[in-house]
């Protein structure tokens, strides 16, 4: 019998390595996970739509071209997802990623968040929402070999043979 692939898809935070951090965990445990993501250069981002269909004198259009174009792709990629991590950052504002963090639930989607402790009150109610809340990308690796395989992390399984 062939193992179930789950899709999981990288909300948010663009100026770390996080995604990747969650990317070489997955692969070095062996889960059975297609990881999509946002497009993560920023510029590619916001001028899509000027590059495709022509540029505009007035930057609200600019920019709504190119959300529109984004907006296809995460809506996307998030309905096909089993499970969605959403990642707030320590420095930007990250609208679009609680924009998505909504997408997701109000798609029946389970979410995890990735955020640092400093970000509990601002994201109480996206936490909330979320089936789970995670500090580390490394956190988010465990989580899903757990919820895939059933596998407890080596540290959790240490502790409890020292019992």
């Amino acid at each position: 019998m062939t193992e179930r692939r789950w899709h999981i898809y990288l909300s948010g935070e663009i100026h770390s390595d996080w995604r990747e951090r969650i990317s070489q965990g997955v692969a070095e445990a062996g889960l059975p996970v297609n990881i999509s993501a946002p497009i993560t250069v920023h510029e590619d981002s916001d001028d899509c739509g000027v590059a495709i269909f022509g540029p505009e004198t007035d930057k609200v259009w600019h920019d709504r071209k190119g959300a529109q174009l984004n907006a296809m792709r995460t809506q996307t990629l998030i309905e096909a997802a089993d499970i969605v991590v959403v990642r707030f950052g320590e420095k930007y504002k990250q609208w679009n990623a609680a924009f998505d963090a909504g997408f997701a639930v109000a798609k029946g989607k389970p979410i995890i968040t990735l955020h640092p402790p400093e970000h509990d009150h601002a994201l109480k109610e996206v936490d909330g929402a979320a089936n789970a809340v995670a500090r580390e990308p490394e956190q988010v690796v465990q989580a899903l070999a757990y919820i895939i395989r059933g596998t407890m992390p080596t540290a959790a399984r240490k502790a409890q043979a020292a019992e």
